[in-house]
């Protein structure tokens, strides 16, 4: 077996959650998905698409229909973008790894800006990039940001990618426009390949609601180095079905097909008639997704605000409260005595990288805001052992 497979971390949230999984007195909010089930009539379409004998293999980028209305979302969202640069994929973490499959060679160098979701660190080094990371930075109140003189000085014309992921899993972390423009300039320079994770644009809570993140796509050209990878999963609440897309410039999508044919083949069908139906009842369910998160948001970060010493912000989008406990450097050990002694099961901050050492993840999509405020308690009685 290939020496860097051997020497992959495993997953530290996978870590926390085996301890406390198939125990009742446990709250979990430790993997990054919503509690509420994808919407009846979704599932519904997904149900009638098998019953017509939907189980056949489809086209590598996925159903000329699919493309066209995702061409049309994102047009709807960021301008113009034909079907032509549409590649339908099995889940976003799918997407990200045949875009890098696609741009990154042995050898190369790829810069991350962490802390971040660990699959972003783990797949070029599966393909034999050698990663340098860029760390974001609490300012006291627990607001993440980013430093775009170190991110320039990272960037060279060495630097085969860029991976960003914003809205941030796990701090919230969004980019702004001007950010955008400033970062987009460089790696034009530099000729350096953005791939921008971007799952988590719709929940994002600006001042007018339904809002959507600020996104490359707005300030691109279509044949600038930028991929853009997106997934039906969190705005959708569509997690299990494994349904994701990226956004090419047109020369790549031939490509982009190739490999989708040796990574996967294509996404099922059947998960694809389930994605035109949410796309096609989007205006009922993202914008209420993002509003019941937001409340949820909300009803968190102030209570946890109250603990005494405990550094949090409200983020500005995703679904996380990233926090820092006084006195619990160790987040691997806080979130393992947690999950044991308070019935609270957390991620770890260590899971997403060196930069979130000493921080938790709480992942506040419940349907019952209740639950958070229970889980609020444990903690501080916990804190008060």
């Amino acid at each position: 077996m290939r020496s860097v497979i051997q020497h992959l971390e495993e997953s530290r949230i996978r870590e926390v959650a085996n301890a406390g999984m198939g125990r009742p007195d446990v709250l979990a909010f430790w993997f990054g998905e919503s509690d509420e089930p994808t919407p009846e009539a979704v599932r519904r379409a997904a149900i009638a698409s098998i019953e017509r004998g939907e189980t056949f293999y489809a086209h590598n980028l996925g159903l000329p229909t699919l493309r066209e209305a995702l061409a049309a979302y994102m047009t709807e969202l960021h301008g113009a973008i034909g079907p032509e640069r549409i590649a339908v994929t099995s889940g976003g973490v799918s997407a990200l790894m045949i875009a890098m499959q696609a741009l990154v060679d042995p050898g190369d160098e790829v810069v991350v800006v962490t802390p971040v979701w660990p699959n972003l660190i783990a797949q070029p080094q599966i393909l034999g990039a050698t990663v340098h990371t860029v760390a974001l930075a609490p300012d006291a109140q627990g607001r993440w940001r980013l430093d775009l003189v170190a991110l320039r000085e990272a960037v060279g014309p060495r630097t085969r990618m860029l991976v960003l992921n914003a809205p941030n899993n796990p701090t919230g972390w969004t980019l702004t426009q001007q950010e955008q423009r400033a970062i987009l300039d460089h790696c034009r320079a530099t000729g350096t390949w953005i791939l921008a994770d971007e799952v988590y644009e719709r929940l994002f809570y600006g001042a007018e609601a339904g809002a959507c993140a600020p996104s490359f796509l707005d300030i691109a050209e279509p044949d600038d180095r930028l991929v853009v990878a997106h997934s039906f999963s969190k705005s959708f609440l569509m997690t299990g079905w494994r349904l994701g897309w990226l956004v090419l410039p047109p020369a790549m999508t031939a490509a982009i097909g190739k490999l989708i044919e040796f990574n996967t083949s294509c996404a099922s069908v059947f998960s694809q008639q389930a994605g035109l139906e949410a796309l096609a009842r989007e205006a009922e369910i993202t914008p209420r997704v993002q509003q019941h998160l937001q409340r949820c948001r909300d009803t968190l970060v102030p209570a946890l605000q109250c603990v005494p010493g405990l550094q949090v912000a409200a983020a500005p989008g995703g679904m996380y409260a990233f926090f820092r406990l006084p006195g619990h450097p160790d987040a691997l050990q806080t979130a393992k005595r947690l999950v044991v002694e308070a019935g609270l099961g957390l991620a770890p901050g260590c899971a997403f990288g060196e930069a979130g050492q000493g921080w938790l993840r709480w992942c506040f999509a419940s349907r019952d805001p209740q639950r958070l405020l229970e889980g609020v308690g444990r903690l501080r009685r916990w804190l008060a052992l």
